[in-house]
């Protein structure tokens, strides 16, 4: 898939990214991860993130982000695989080479680690792993790599294959900056985490896709609730906020790390086994377990 094949198909709908699964020694399980991206790669998402964020990127070494790429492209049909990608420069480049000789349809490059940066770094690390790779690149503005406006637009015009800018931080402000700044050169996606609660702000402001996590388990709810969005249907979304969305979020913020662990807790209650999450993340409790058990059989109902 080219760059701009990819550029549009991601702006086409909602995006997702699959749980990485582990045995219970934390080894990849990938037999189960592949079952769960079949099963995902069902319900019409534009594109699926390989060890993306919720994936646990953080705690998989380059050749993990290879075999987990590799895997979601055997049962993915003709669903795009994003594959996460980040850290230092030279990791970045060497991940970036992993995934794409893997198949890859493209990156999504991920906060570089630890260390604050000024712009003109930001600049000369992302534009190095653009430069390593004939995939399309997603930026993600998030945490300690977080680009303005005037670098994206020189990103833009310094690597043909950046074709899109995923936001985490938040901040419409920038967010608008960067949207007005570059038009239809980009697409734009929502990168908060559990996005719903704040897709319909970022969709007034040229956001109109996002990453859903709650795909994972309930990808039903999800697209309706994309679909409503798309559509201006605030009485839909606002039903699924107070009915699903906001409880989720309560449980979700109980604990640094949730937004990760309570994916993973919602994969095993629908009968997916993506086994636990890795340290230094740790899973819910079983009493929130079962309080998340209760949210989604009340919206399954």
């Amino acid at each position: 898939m080219s760059p701009n094949e990819l550029k549009a198909r991601v702006g086409s709908g909602l995006l997702s990214f699959p749980v990485t699964h582990f045995d219970p020694d934390y080894k990849l399980n990938l037999n189960s991860y592949r079952r769960h991206v079949e099963w995902l790669s069902g319900f019409g998402a534009a594109a699926l993130f390989s060890a993306g964020g919720t994936g646990e990127f953080f705690s998989l070494t380059p050749q993990e982000v290879g075999l987990v790429t590799e895997a979601a492209k055997d049962v993915s049909g003709d669903v795009p695989i994003i594959a996460g990608c980040g850290y230092g420069t030279a990791l970045s480049i060497e991940t970036a080479r992993i995934v794409e000789k893997v198949g890859a349809d493209g990156l999504l490059l991920l906060p570089h680690y630890l260390t604050e940066a000024p712009q003109d770094g930001i600049f000369a690390h992302v534009k190095a792993v653009c430069d390593s790779t004939d995939l399309g690149v997603i930026l993600y503005n998030r945490a300690n790599s977080v680009a303005n406006a005037d670098t994206v637009a020189r990103l833009a015009d310094a690597c043909p294959n950046l074709i899109g800018f995923k936001d985490g931080t938040g901040r419409v402000d920038l967010v608008r900056h960067v949207t007005a700044k570059l038009g239809d050169r980009l697409c734009y996606i929502g990168g908060m985490p559990t996005h719903e609660l704040f897709a319909e702000g970022f969709n007034g402001v040229g956001v109109t896709t996002y990453s859903s996590a709650v795909f994972n388990f309930v990808p039903q709810l999800a697209i309706r609730f994309y679909n409503a969005m798309r559509s201006n249907d605030s009485a839909t979304m606002e039903s699924i906020l107070h009915t699903f969305f906001f409880p989720f979020a309560e449980l979700r913020d109980r604990k640094a790390g949730y937004p990760v662990s309570i994916i993973k807790a919602g994969v095993d209650l629908v009968g997916y086994t993506p086994g636990p999450v890795r340290p230094p993340l740790v899973d819910l409790t079983g009493d929130e377990k079962e309080i998340l058990r209760g949210l989604i059989e009340a919206v399954s109902a």
